[in-house]
């Protein structure tokens, strides 16, 4: 049996960046040191957000790091992307409170990746036990109603399961490369007319005299991520929301992450009129915000969608995960993709009602992913 040792940190910056990335790896950036430790350091986080750091760590007998995971505890459910808001009105009509109540993930990025961090070198499976036992030990002594794993990896989220946290089926729409030369082989893999759209809407965007620039984090300058920050935070005050990542979270995670950090900026008569912030993995392109000054034609879908598109068939990478959300996105070679989410209650009745309430969500998951599957905008094969 190992002997493992359990600390809760209220703070990722107890620990050494080459300590927790040795266990988080470099295919998911979300889940690097720089990334999580950015967002605490530069007023992301903390009870202004209701985001309160208790991440796990797990040493062995000899001093090592050997499982981790991000934690936090909640007073509200914003900025998580699983929607679990039906849920803490339910507790509340119940005179009970939801709230607070444990969350495993990276805030404010419904992106999948790993949510249990194992040193590849040790036996997994005792490592990961150790870990969500030890986020139930966290919920009895913060008095947490619940225990959440958002968008872990596939095989994560069954070990979840297995463990007695019930499954939640989502939905999101992927773009994959099975080797395309450049974008022209891209469209030739769609329909006529899905191909005559994206077309069209390039060509509207060209039309309009706009042209793009493409940056990584070491030469993206402040001055850049100030006036992203300025678009970005326009597109949240237009709809009401809060933009939660401050300037300096962009300019730091530039310097820390360097290559991993992709700006794209459109510019329109040398000045820059919108611009979108994605984050580069080993194998894949994850499109997170975009924010414009002025509205072009089309401008949405070429900043946010073929541009990231045609950056990942020039380096060559798997994937494009532009966000949550949007059926839209499957007109222009997105097609649906399932994400999970884990869930422990404490209530036995609750419990009991959420896991009948998830059965028949997929259910209708399930029905929702085969009918969006058959408006496949790529050319039928053989």
């Amino acid at each position: 049996m190992q002997d493992l040792r359990v600390e809760i940190l209220d703070t990722l910056d107890r620990l050494q960046a080459a300590e927790w990335n040795r266990l988080a790896g470099t295919g998911n950036p979300f889940v690097r040191h720089e990334f999580l430790t950015a967002l605490e350091r530069r007023d992301c986080l903390g009870e202004r957000y209701g985001w309160l750091p208790r991440h796990l760590s797990v040493r062995n007998e000899w001093g090592r790091l050997v499982g981790a995971a991000p934690l936090y505890l909640k007073d509200n459910s914003y900025g998580e992307l699983v929607f679990d808001w039906s849920w803490a009105d339910a507790y509340r009509r119940a005179g009970l409170s939801y709230y607070p109540k444990l969350v495993s993930a990276v805030p404010y990025s419904p992106v999948t990746g790993p949510r249990l961090l194992i040193d590849p070198d040790a036996s997994a499976e005792p490592v990961a036990r150790t870990l969500i036992a030890a986020s139930l030990e966290l919920a009895e002594r913060e008095a947490a109603s619940s225990v959440h794993w958002l968008f872990p990896s596939g095989d994560q989220a069954q070990r979840l399961e297995r463990a007695g946290h019930a499954r939640r089926v989502g939905c999101q729409f992927h773009w994959h490369n099975p080797g395309y030369r450049d974008f022209q082989d891209f469209l030739d893999t769609l329909t006529s007319e899905r191909r005559k759209k994206i077309r069209r809407e390039r060509r509207k965007v060209a039309e309009s005299g706009v042209d793009f620039r493409l940056l990584n984090g070491p030469n993206a300058a402040s001055a850049d991520w100030e006036l992203f920050y300025a678009l970005y935070a326009s597109t949240f005050h237009r709809r009401g929301g809060v933009p939660t990542l401050s300037v300096d979270f962009f300019d730091e995670i530039a310097r820390t992450l360097g290559d991993q950090v992709l700006l794209v900026q459109a510019e329109h008569r040398g000045e820059v009129v919108a611009a979108a912030y994605c984050l580069v993995g080993d194998d894949s392109l994850y499109g997170r915000h975009w924010g414009c000054l002025h509205a072009y034609d089309s401008l949405h879908f070429e900043a946010c969608y073929y541009q990231g598109i045609d950056f990942c068939i020039r380096r060559g990478l798997l994937r494009f995960e532009p966000g949550a959300q949007g059926e839209h996105k499957i007109w222009r070679g997105f097609l649906p993709h399932y994400t999970w989410s884990n869930h422990w209650i404490r209530h036995p009745g609750f419990r009991r009602a959420i896991e009948r309430f998830l059965r028949q969500e997929t259910e209708d998951m399930d029905d929702y992913v085969r009918e969006l599957s058959e408006h496949s905008p790529y050319k039928a094969t053989d």
